[in-house]
């Protein structure tokens, strides 16, 4: 995979469970970078946010907890106008740091 195939994913969450929001924070935390509390985002390939969200499947209770995975679309296209912060910004990773 290269960078062109990349997919941005804004991840958060709502676990009640201090020790499985811990638990599912730091698997998160592998993967991407932490943006506020419980809001991540990622730059990373459909397969390797496949196998994140399988493994935070096996960690949470579904019937308590809620994890949202918001699919952002192609980092190559991404541009000021679709993805913007207001304050501090996040620095891009470059392709070395992808996750595959």
């Amino acid at each position: 995979m290269s960078r062109d195939d990349a997919r941005r994913f804004l991840v958060t969450y709502d676990i009640p469970s201090n020790k499985r929001r811990a638990r599912v924070a730091t698997e998160l935390g592998h993967y991407g970078d932490r943006v506020q509390y419980s809001v991540f985002l990622f730059d990373i390939s459909p397969a390797a946010m496949t196998r994140l969200k399988s493994g935070i499947l096996e960690m949470i209770n579904s019937s308590e907890d809620s994890v949202l995975v918001c699919d952002l679309g192609l980092v190559k296209k991404l541009s000021d106008q679709t993805f913007q912060y207001l304050g501090i910004e996040r620095e891009d990773r470059d392709d070395s740091l992808m996750i595959y």
